[in-house]
């Protein structure tokens, strides 16, 4: 191996591989399908791999390789139209994506999480598992620091009608399309 190959790949499995578990979690979260969240994640690896050198700031590396998911799993969704599933339906199932064990509060957090239009979803994820702040989620979607603020207000105004078994009106969340 050349001395130049070994130092991009020691560069890159000290800057991407820690956040193996990050990405499928985040890609996940995003398409709810475990072939295709495989699918993505090996992309997004391969797109890294190939691009490392272009990664300037090593505390970067999590918002890159996360920005390649989502942008990756985009790709996925041009290129192919996926087979699609009634969301009861995959919920009846009993998938193990959809049950959190026991504790039936959890499930119906998951569910309600799960029934957000991803616009919503994506920023309510990305603050609550993976910490991040409002600006990095905004430069993560490409949107403005209002939008994505009134996205994750939106986001829990509904989960919290939601979990209290209220109604969810048409106003309290606008169409992302």
């Amino acid at each position: 191996m050349e001395p130049a190959a070994a130092d991009d790949r020691q560069r890159f499995e000290a800057l991407c591989v820690p956040y193996k578990a990050d990405l499928y979690r985040f890609v996940f979260w995003l398409c709810r399908n475990r072939t295709l969240t495989d699918d993505v994640v090996q992309e997004t690896w391969l797109r890294a791999w190939r691009s490392i050198g272009s990664l300037s700031d090593a505390g970067a590396a999590r918002p890159w390789l996360l920005t390649i998911a989502r942008r990756e799993l985009a790709r996925m969704f041009e290129r192919k139209r996926l087979e699609t599933v009634d969301l009861e339906t995959a919920l009846a199932s009993g998938d193990a994506a959809f049950i959190a064990g026991d504790d039936g509060e959890v499930d119906e957090m998951r569910t309600a999480i799960a029934q957000l239009e991803a616009g919503y979803r994506e920023p309510l994820v990305l603050q609550v598992l993976f910490g991040y702040s409002t600006e990095e989620i905004a430069r993560h979607m490409e949107l403005s620091v209002p939008a994505v603020l009134t996205r994750l207000y939106r986001a829990r105004h509904v989960l919290r009608r939601k979990m209290l078994g209220e109604p969810v009106d048409e106003k309290d969340v606008d169409d992302l399309s």
